[in-house]
């Protein structure tokens, strides 16, 4: 019976383990500008309880003048426990989707089936993680000129959220996240439909033959894959980022949110900032992303092929 199962469907797990350590690399190496980005997509000039900042190094500096290194490194413990997990999660299922949508079709898939395989993994990881992106938001909020009680960590936060705004309040932004999945969907899309591309490009001009295309690509070739997928998904989904973040925010000390819901979010920011309200924050996020992008994909495809070596082995 195991004989008989595909070779994919046993490396199922060696996925979920690539794709949770890329997750902890791209998060070690980036998380002040993942905190910067916050920041600038919840001001939208109208608040006194943020610091304003004139562009990505103002704010790095800033935050390093007042708050010190521990200020850049706000809400660093629930961006790693988020994204490890995360990262985890969505290889595993975006690989048992893509298993399952491949059978019968000699193991090809159209852009399409691409397109689901990414779009029902996110789904499934957006819903698992949102309360771990809530607290990591909230924390990487509170500055010096915040009015309530900070909370001291991750627990501390989860069980004020529960006593002051109750259960539901952990999943504020659920909305543009699900929406969010789309971005996702796209660079995983765009990052297999390059993929194709590059390796029948090499396969072509190379005489040896390949026994697979991992043996075509390289660091290099995955670094300029994760990079472009990356970008292109920021451009077409950015602006629930933002409307995720502005949700997120902690309610006033009087327990009073800034934003209702995500069609408030969308009135009040076209009425005072117009559609550039909905791309601020944009530089950090390019600046963080699609490096962060390029790592975790040479992280991953490298771990898997170690993975699957020493299974093989």
């Amino acid at each position: 019976m195991a004989a008989s199962q595909p070779q994919s469907d046993r490396w199922q797990w060696e996925n979920a383990t690539a794709g949770a350590l890329a997750g902890f690399a791209t998060v070690a190496a980036m998380h002040p500008l993942d905190v910067v980005r916050t920041r600038f997509q919840v001001n939208d000039g109208r608040v006194s309880n943020l610091p304003t900042y004139k562009n990505t190094v103002h704010a790095v500096f800033t935050i390093t003048r007042f708050e010190g290194l521990r200020g850049l490194y706000a809400g660093f413990s629930p961006a790693v426990i988020g994204s490890t997990i995360s990262w985890g999660l969505y290889f595993f299922f975006y690989d048992r989707a893509k298993q399952r949508y491949s059978r019968n079709r000699e193991g090809k898939l159209s852009p399409g089936l691409h397109l689901a395989s990414a779009g029902e993994a996110g789904g499934l990881v957006c819903l698992c993680t949102n309360p771990i992106w809530l607290v990591k938001t909230r924390l990487q909020l509170q500055n010096p000129l915040h009015q309530t009680r900070p909370y001291s960590g991750i627990y501390d936060a989860l069980r004020t959220i529960m006593r002051e705004e109750g259960w539901r309040a952990l999943y504020k932004g659920i909305v543009p996240g699900l929406f969010l999945v789309s971005h996702g969907a796209i660079q995983f899309t765009a990052y297999e439909e390059l993929r194709k591309v590059i390796v029948d490009f090499k396969s072509r001009k190379s005489t040896e033959k390949f026994g697979s295309s991992d043996a075509v690509l390289n660091s290099i070739d995955y670094a300029a894959l994760g990079a472009s997928s990356k970008i292109a998904a920021i451009l077409l989904s950015y602006p629930f980022q933002v409307m995720r973040s502005r949700l997120q925010q902690r309610p006033s000390s009087e327990g009073i949110p800034k934003y209702v819901d995500t069609w408030h979010v969308v009135k009040e920011t076209v009425r005072f900032e117009g559609v550039r309200g909905f791309y601020k924050g944009i530089t950090p996020n390019l600046l963080k992303n699609v490096p962060a992008a390029s790592i975790t994909f040479i992280v991953y495809e490298n771990v898997l092929k170690l993975l699957k070596l020493a299974r093989t082995d």
